[in-house]
């Protein structure tokens, strides 16, 4: 317990300094976001913020993690691979950051190589994690042998490689408001760290040694994220960049991947699914429909904002889903700890 809390403070405070650094060195430098000319109205006025703010985010965790080893913590495997598969999709994004600020345009990597990126941080995590570990290669709900189907290595690493680049792009659709992305991941992260811990102290039933340190990662990130959003709430004095969406989807996946809470993901990160879903839906019903559009506009808080609604009442509205599904994946996991007899 003493480790997760030095690690979620020293995060916390490293990522407070660290974007209070960032934007007061990007804004003397006057390198800002460009802004989309098809967005909200609204948005034009936030043309010139900083971002890449996501180098707190990551920083801070790393430094949470870190150094709170050495307080009686014993560093893993799958903590480190974590925490790699973290840095390496902040990376990603960071190169896609740069070109934006360095063009002044809204579009960094094309697709492909932004996609080429992801694919080499998930098929390196998935090739870590069943080389060097004893991860079991199932498909999990809450725990590997719920539902247990067996998959094999090579199974196991396509499905890691499909979820860590389905969730980074998923929190990248949702990084669209000030904050919302950050409040959001912030709460997934926060049941990660229950789920490590309550793994830890139930070794005999998930099978997992390494969970502790699992948990150290995820409160690490909690830290980050908090540090961050201090500066980041609308409205935001910096954003986070796809360094910081990228890195936010790539931990949660890994941390799903870490924990045998592959299935439990998407009901955690709810909102982030409704985002990916909105715009799913959204093409589709576009190319079938003769142009005709289902949303205003998509991702679906862009669709809230067009229809009136102030951007801070989009934000606190689905931050409030989002703790809400948070609350229903964390009671799954616990009623089915209950089906396992070690709760009450």
């Amino acid at each position: 317990m003493t480790r997760l809390l030095i690690a979620g403070a020293i995060s916390m405070l490293v990522s407070l300094l660290g974007t209070k650094a960032l934007i007061e060195i990007l804004t003397s430098r006057k390198v800002g976001q460009p802004i989309r000319d098809d967005g909200p109205e609204g948005h034009h006025l936030k043309a010139g913020t900083p971002t890449m703010g996501g180098l707190a985010i990551v920083s801070g965790a790393v430094a949470g993690y870190v150094i709170s080893d050495l307080f009686g913590g014993i560093y893993t495997r799958t903590g480190i691979f974590v925490m790699l598969a973290i840095v390496g999709g902040g990376a990603v994004g960071l190169m896609d950051d740069w070109i934006k600020v360095v063009a002044a345009r809204n579009l960094g990597l094309n697709k492909r190589t932004k996609i080429l990126g992801l694919l080499i941080v998930a098929v390196g995590f998935a090739a870590l994690m069943t080389q060097f570990t004893h991860v079991e290669t199932t498909i999990s709900f809450t725990r590997f042998d719920n539902p247990g189907w067996d998959i094999g290595r090579i199974g196991w690493m396509l499905w890691a490689v499909l979820l860590i680049v389905g969730t980074t792009n998923a929190v990248n659709l949702t990084d669209g408001l000030d904050g919302l992305a950050a409040g959001s991941g912030a709460f997934a992260f926060a049941a990660f760290t229950v789920i490590g811990f309550w793994q830890f102290r139930h070794l005999e039933v998930y099978g997992n040694p390494h969970a502790l340190d699992v948990a150290v990662v995820a409160t690490a990130m909690v830290g980050g994220i908090i540090g961050f959003l201090w500066w980041n709430a609308a409205p935001a004095q910096i954003f986070m960049g796809d360094t910081g969406s990228l890195a936010i989807g790539s931990g949660l996946a890994a941390l799903a991947l870490g924990t045998n809470t592959h299935l439990l993901l998407p009901i955690i990160g709810g909102l982030f699914v409704a985002e990916t879903v909105s715009v799913i839906l959204q093409v589709i019903v576009f190319r079938r429909c003769g142009g005709r559009r289902l949303f205003r506009m998509a991702p679906i808080h862009h669709h809230f904002e067009l229809s009136g609604w102030p951007e801070t009442t989009v934000i606190v509205r689905l931050w409030i889903m989002s703790g809400l599904c948070t609350a229903v994946g964390l009671g799954l996991f616990y009623a089915d700890a209950i089906r396992a007899g070690i709760a009450a």
